[in-house]
């Protein structure tokens, strides 16, 4: 089949939304099919570019390529094609979900109003016209429902090689690898660090738009007295090395503010039989994070994190056995490259 894996990009910045298209054509063309790769630039930081860029998506004739279309990252959900499946992983979120929130970098004016009622109109008109539609996530298929009246079915993203996550001993390490951005809150993590009574440390590693937001995590490590048990690797992290930290890392931690889905980091360290230390405002996250049971969910301040820290620095037979159910956790949610293939082309 001649497929197109349709989606937005900020250039030179990446991340799980560009890890989701890039892994599923390379598994997609180990099952024999014609896959090409459309990015479209797009920044919806930039509100005034955002229904430019929703027409140039819809201007495309990809049906004279194509006989299915898949789409990822908004705006690209409103290309035509007779056969569009939609993997949705997320809305321009500043217009929806984080609207009433701190997180809503654009003011709350009578412009801004009728931009994100015209945005809300285009979504839903090119999400029910999709083959199929299906979500990173519970979370997010709740707010299709909500927001745009969508039905939607969960399908997971897996990781494109979990044999490279291996098990080692425990370490000393709280790891965190993602993007370093506020919402992220890696902030809780560093603040956290202030209050444990272990020898635990932490590590953050990835690369983020704000210069500043970085800083700020290193004067809060100094400014807190743990600058010696607080690693800040700000620079884009390998497959390699995301799995060399993680081998022998005590757990890791995600914090997010109502992420999307789960999260790559939460799997990685399924992968590695490493349980996840979270908040309940967390999203996503918490549908793979299970309270004492695949890792430890916390109240989203310094406090309660630092005791979930210092827990298991404490008791490394817990933090063993959670490690194994998260990897367990994987094959119960049946994430899986050839179940998502097999959905997407159905």
């Amino acid at each position: 089949m001649k497929i197109g894996l349709v989606s937005s990009a900020v250039p030179l910045i990446g991340g799980g939304g560009r890890f989701i298209v890039d892994w599923l054509r390379e598994k997609l063309e180990e099952h024999g099919h014609q896959v090409e790769t459309v990015y479209v630039p797009s920044n919806e930081i930039v509100p005034e570019a955002i229904l430019p860029q929703m027409a140039a998506f819809r201007m495309m004739r990809l049906q004279d390529y194509f006989e299915r279309v898949v789409t990822f990252r908004p705006p690209s959900h409103v290309v035509r094609h007779p056969r569009k499946v939609v993997w949705f992983i997320h809305h321009i979120r500043v217009f929806y979900d984080l609207w009433d929130t701190p997180y809503r970098p654009v003011p709350d004016r009578a412009t801004q109003r009728a931009l994100r009622a015209a945005i809300i109109r285009a979504d839903t008109a090119a999400l029910r016209e999709a083959h199929r539609v299906f979500t990173n996530s519970r979370v997010v298929g709740d707010r299709l429902r909500r927001f745009n009246g969508v039905d939607s079915e969960v399908l997971y993203p897996p990781v494109l090689r979990p044999e490279l996550f291996a098990s080692g001993d425990h370490g000393d390490e709280i790891v965190c690898v993602c993007r370093v951005e506020g919402h992220k809150r890696q902030h809780l993590l560093v603040e956290a660090m202030r209050h444990t009574r272990t020898p635990v440390r932490l590590r953050l590693c990835g690369v983020g738009t704000s210069a500043e937001y970085v800083r700020s995590l290193r004067r809060a490590a100094a400014e807190g007295g743990v600058a010696d048990r607080v690693v800040v690797e700000d620079r884009w992290i390998t497959e390699e090395e995301k799995a060399a930290r993680l081998e022998h890392a005590l757990a890791a931690a995600y914090v997010p503010f109502d992420e999307d889905s789960y999260g790559f980091p939460t799997i990685e360290a399924a992968h590695a039989r490493r349980c996840t230390v979270t908040v309940p405002d967390s999203g996503g996250v918490t549908e793979f994070v299970q309270d004492g049971v695949t890792g430890l969910v916390a109240e989203p301040e310094p406090r309660a994190l630092a005791e979930a820290f210092d827990r298991l620095h404490s008791d490394r037979a817990l933090a063993r056995r959670l490690g194994a159910n998260a990897a367990e956790r994987v094959s119960e949610l049946g994430i899986d490259w050839g179940a998502v293939v097999g959905k997407l082309l159905a």
